[in-house]
């Protein structure tokens, strides 16, 4: 139950820029209807009396956005992590997400994907399914028992893969038109257009897909630039395009409607404009591209073109759903750049956590920060006595990003709501 006037009272780290973070030691945030009033040192007369959640010593910091992992590879997470992209599908991927057309299978599944997503603090995701129907219409229904923020995406795919796994071109659309006439109005859990990547999908099929995104106005989630082997194969299906990305654009696939892509690492500079022509935003999934030897995303090349860039775990590409995992490796990587090209400076800790917190939310609206009017979307992270009494907030802050998990994790709030 949302209150109507919510006060939290901690020590609130965010970051309205990338630049740095916002520190607000021993303050009251005070939340009207799910949003940001503002944070104050005390709490303002015209609010006393109000509901408080006093946290004392403990950091509140915006819950995670997840911009982009698969729901049906959940139990995989893990395995296969010494093939590549294309390989790692066709021996592990393909036969999990196969067993989704059981409803029964897909609820007792996606409900532990739900619980591990939440306990890990990702309140928002962008979320493939897989190819059945019914069985994203139960990972919808999970997503809405357990209060998360996400798109949902029945995936698309009617070539290239096993039979049975594949649709047809009409049934692909009749289900997505189905999931989408049926959840559209929903407040929290809402569909998206979903082809798994360029590969699978025949050009009718995108085209029919690019028609539903225009005709409800729904936004677009896909793979783009991941893998070498991937974009050769691009481009030997699709002749008649420029590169990947135009396969996307010439379908309404590709910011006519909110798109974000995962991963984009091989990018021509044709392709970045156009990314930033169309306000695409870009998925950095780190754990992927190293476990599946993808590549790795030039993020601050990126960064410095004005291209907006959020995180995904991109489970099971990815081994870790926690995204704070994410966080550490995207530094990581970039400091491995920076050991052959010294002109391209590591990300710092407060951009990787701008990426996974405000740079993502940006995709679901006002969210990832506590500035004023932004949703409240929130967790309370409980450290120990003796670290907390030592270091400073970015310090503990920093900690936890590196090595906190789900036990420090003491409160999440989803739109004022405590969850």
């Amino acid at each position: 139950m949302v209150e109507p006037v919510l006060i939290v009272k901690g020590h609130f780290i965010h970051t309205p820029t990338a630049d740095a973070y916002e520190v607000h030691e021993n303050s009251c945030l005070v939340c009207v209807d799910g949003r940001v009033e503002g944070i104050y040192p005390v709490i303002p007369d015209r609010f006393k009396g109000c509901l408080v959640h006093d946290y004392g010593n403990r950091l509140v910091i915006p819950s995670f956005v997840d911009l982009h992992l698969h729901a049906a590879q959940f139990l995989q997470c893990g395995m296969g992590m010494t093939s590549q992209l294309l390989d790692w599908l066709g021996d592990y991927t393909f036969d999990l997400e196969r067993q989704f057309q059981n409803r029964e299978f897909a609820r007792k599944a996606y409900t532990l994907f739900a619980e591990k997503l939440v306990a890990c603090g990702t309140l928002r995701a962008c979320i493939f399914a897989s190819s059945s129907t019914q069985g994203t219409e139960e990972l919808f229904e999970v997503l809405k028992e357990k209060k998360i923020c996400a798109y949902v995406g029945k995936v698309n795919m009617d070539r290239n893969a096993p039979e049975f796994i594949i649709e047809t071109t009409q049934a692909s659309l009749d289900g997505t038109r189905y999931l989408i006439e049926k959840y559209q109005d929903e407040q929290r859990v809402k569909p998206i257009i979903t082809p798994r990547f360029a590969p699978t999908s025949s050009p009718g099929l995108l085209k029919g897909l690019g028609a539903l995104a225009v005709k409800y106005r729904l936004p677009v989630q896909s793979h783009l630039s991941e893998n070498l082997d991937e974009i050769q194969w691009v481009q030997a299906l699709f002749k008649r395009s420029k590169n990947y990305s135009d396969v996307y654009f010439k379908n309404n696939l590709f910011g006519q409607t909110p798109t974000v892509m995962a991963h984009g690492i091989y990018l021509g500079e044709g392709e970045r404009d156009l990314v930033k022509k169309m306000d695409v935003m870009l998925a950095h999934c780190p754990d992927s591209n190293i476990n599946v030897r993808s590549g790795i995303m030039p993020a601050r090349t990126y960064l410095d073109l004005g291209l907006r860039i959020g995180l995904g775990s991109d489970i099971a590409g990815g081994h870790k759903i926690g995204l704070n995992e994410a966080m550490v490796r995207a530094i990581q990587l970039s400091k491995l750049v920076n050991l052959t090209d010294k002109t391209l400076k590591p990300l710092t800790v407060a951009e990787a956590f701008y990426m996974g917190t405000k740079g993502g939310g940006h995709f679901f609206g006002k969210t990832g920060s506590f500035e004023t009017d932004f949703l409240f979307d929130a967790l309370v992270i409980e450290d120990d006595a003796m670290i907390a009494q030592r270091y400073s907030l970015e310090d503990r802050l920093e900690k936890f990003i590196h090595v906190g998990d789900d036990r420090q994790i003491c409160a999440r709030y989803l739109e004022g709501e405590k969850l």
